[in-house]
């Protein structure tokens, strides 16, 4: 009885090690009916550090020094939206290089409750403006209680207005202009 339970046993272990072999990126990548579709491209540096060394990638790796590895390709995320809307999202972070905060004015296109259909509201619209808006920060966070989309990053109200008016056009009607804290490039 002892021998059948461990054989049992022993072979469970070799069927959820044999599934464990496919890496983080790939079960992220598997396709799931009804769902968005996640595209991940990334050095392989970042494939070791997100899955763990694979089999033969140490010894493929090639020896590098600090200063190559801070100028390594960062990862890129693209997420397409189950809307069957064609245009991919880039929503990697960027950041700017010298910027300061400063008084100035963003857009609000999208103010909801604390949950998780709002946060998706949030989310879904900000990829809508940033589709027909690609070179414009949008930044989805959220301000307690509630989830909040706002576009852009204007030093005047007039600059703000110009862009008001085309994402209102979007359908957008409640959408507004907010003054607050933005991020701009600093220029001496």
């Amino acid at each position: 009885m002892k021998r059948i339970v461990t054989i049992v046993i022993w072979c469970m272990g070799c069927f959820v090690a044999a599934h464990a072999q496919t890496t983080f990126t790939e079960r992220l990548q598997k396709s799931n009916v009804g769902e968005g579709r996640i595209t991940v491209s990334q050095s392989q540096e970042i494939d070791i550090l997100v899955n763990g060394k694979q089999a033969g990638t140490a010894s493929d790796a090639p020896k590098e020094d600090v200063k190559t590895k801070s100028s390594a390709p960062r990862q890129k995320t693209i997420i397409e939206d189950g809307d069957n809307s064609d245009t991919p999202v880039d929503t990697h972070k960027k950041v700017m290089v010298g910027a300061h905060k400063v008084t100035g004015y963003r857009i609000q296109v999208y103010a909801g409750g604390n949950s998780r259909k709002d946060r998706q509201q949030a989310e879904q619209t900000g990829n809508s403006i940033k589709r027909h808006f690609p070179d414009t920060p949008v930044y989805v966070h959220f301000y307690s209680p509630r989830w909040i989309c706002r576009v852009g990053n204007y030093r005047s109200y007039e600059e703000a207005y110009e862009t008001l008016l085309t994402i209102k056009r979007m359908g957008y009607t409640s959408a507004s202009i907010v003054k607050g804290t933005i991020t701009v490039q600093y220029n001496p």
